[in-house]
């Protein structure tokens, strides 16, 4: 089965067959993909080992993980409304989580930074009724803590749990009421629920060694449901992928979800071709940084991903225990897609409009000897960066009080303001407290240590 709107034939027969490759090596009962392009779905494909029953966009796969990042949405919903900080405690919020778990900050728990175990206690969760865990203390065990707090990420299930309940305290409604109201249905995602709901494949895990198959089940995980309960379609996960890509006014603005896309915490050692942000994991695969989440539960495997600046999205969905590698197959779809037909760049336009004083701010800048380019950006903004070599380039956002923020980079917070003389005229370029002046150290400038007297001069042999 497969579906196409605007790719041409040679990239949807390159999709189709890293899917059939994927199923087939990978020894999966099915698998779908689907993948977003300029806001719409572009193609979507499907192989399974039941002939005429593939499985399309409006088929359930569990998602497992994939589930974390609507958790960690509602929680910056909840920053967003002003109802807690991200450097909050969580006992703040949370009354009666212990002296451990309680002093972790949402931030620490969003970003898998808090140092938590990386599961419960037994039995293994993710194969026994959520009945099994009733109390938070039944998720988090009696040491939950196995790093210092905010050294370094190291992913931890009862954490999302632990968020779940934060939701769910101060919304005062259960964790899948809130995510229906609050992300579901503005966002038109009908076919996610935290149950299964038909058609929805079933879950299967493959023996290693033998093409022969047995039924997973399928538990309701109670209090850890947060963490991995969802169920969803490559349909609905491509429209998701699309608000994470660019926000949503009615959800989260599109800020907030660049919020999340930032590493939250250093890697764990050996991991340095990816990080994790709030909720959101990076990867870098060749010259292209990718963002989303994967996830697994028994009998499932599921990946979302997208590019950002491609403007593309990729789901990949399966009903095996393991095998496919949905990760690398999703990562592939996006960067054949890219690869084969890039993204048109948007027309250049001039300005409607400038300033006079800030286009003469444009042009060169002297950081000793060191040149730079103060550029004026189509959205009003200015950036900043080195003409020769390595350096450290910036863009700046305009504040009320006439001085500039920094938004990446080196200089990301960091104040730029534009230092007069007397007479009014502009002396230098502060940024956080380096001088830049028009010519490499102008003598008649503000140059913090003066200038030579005698200044510039050859070698006299």
């Amino acid at each position: 089965m497969t579906s196409s709107e605007n790719l041409l034939p040679g990239t949807r027969r390159a999709l189709l067959h890293r899917v059939a490759t994927a199923q087939a090596e990978g020894r999966a009962p099915s698998l779908v993909a689907a993948v977003r392009r300029d806001g719409q779905t572009a193609w979507s494909g499907a192989r399974t080992c039941v002939d005429g029953h593939a499985p399309d966009g409006d088929t359930q796969f569990r998602i497992g993980s994939i589930t974390k990042t609507f958790t960690a949405v509602l929680v910056m919903r909840l920053r967003d409304e002003g109802l807690l900080d991200l450097d909050d405690a969580l006992e703040k919020h949370l009354p009666g989580t212990g002296k451990d778990v309680g002093r972790l900050t949402v931030f620490q728990l969003l970003g898998h930074g808090g140092g938590l175990r990386a599961e419960t206690p037994a039995p293994w969760w993710e194969r026994t009724p959520g009945t099994t865990r009733a109390e938070l203390a039944d998720v988090v065990g009696d040491e939950p803590l196995i790093h210092p707090s905010g050294h370094l990420h190291h992913y931890s299930n009862p954490g999302y749990t632990l968020l779940g309940s934060l939701v769910e305290a101060l919304r005062g409604d259960s964790w899948a009421g809130v995510l229906r109201r609050e992300i579901l249905e503005p966002l038109g995602m009908d076919r996610t629920t935290p149950q299964a709901s038909a058609p929805h494949a079933g879950g299967w895990a493959v023996h290693p060694w033998a093409d022969v198959m047995l039924p997973e089940p399928a538990e309701d995980l109670g209090l850890m449901a947060p963490a991995g309960q969802l169920w969803s379609t490559t349909s609905d996960l491509l429209r998701f992928a699309g608000f994470l890509a660019q926000g949503d006014e009615r959800v989260l603005c599109a800020a907030s979800v660049a919020e999340m896309r930032a590493p939250a915490a250093p890697p764990e050692t050996g991991d340095w071709a990816g990080a994790y942000g709030l909720g959101l994991q990076a990867l870098r695969r060749g010259n292209r940084t990718l963002f989303g989440h994967s996830g697994s539960l028994p009998g499932f495997l599921a990946t979302l991903l997208f590019s950002v600046e491609d403007d593309v999205a990729a789901v990949v969905l399966s009903n095996a225990t393991s095998g496919p590698l949905t990760g690398t197959v999703a990562a592939d779809l996006i960067q054949i897609v890219a690869d084969a037909e890039p993204r048109m760049p948007e027309p250049w336009r001039p300005l409607p409009g400038v300033d006079a004083g800030l286009l003469a701010l444009t042009g060169p800048w002297y950081w000793g000897t060191q040149v730079h380019a103060l550029k004026l950006l189509a959205d009003g903004g200015l950036e900043f960066q080195p003409l020769r070599g390595v350096g450290r380039a910036a863009r700046f956002r305009a504040r009320p009080d006439g001085t500039w923020v920094g938004l990446n980079g080196y200089y990301a917070g960091e104040t730029l303001r534009v230092v007069r003389a007397d007479d009014g005229t502009v002396d230098h370029l502060d940024l956080g407290s380096f001088v830049f002046t028009r010519e490499p150290y102008d003598r008649s400038a503000a140059i913090p240590g003066g200038v030579d007297a005698e200044g510039w001069r050859g070698l006299d042999l």
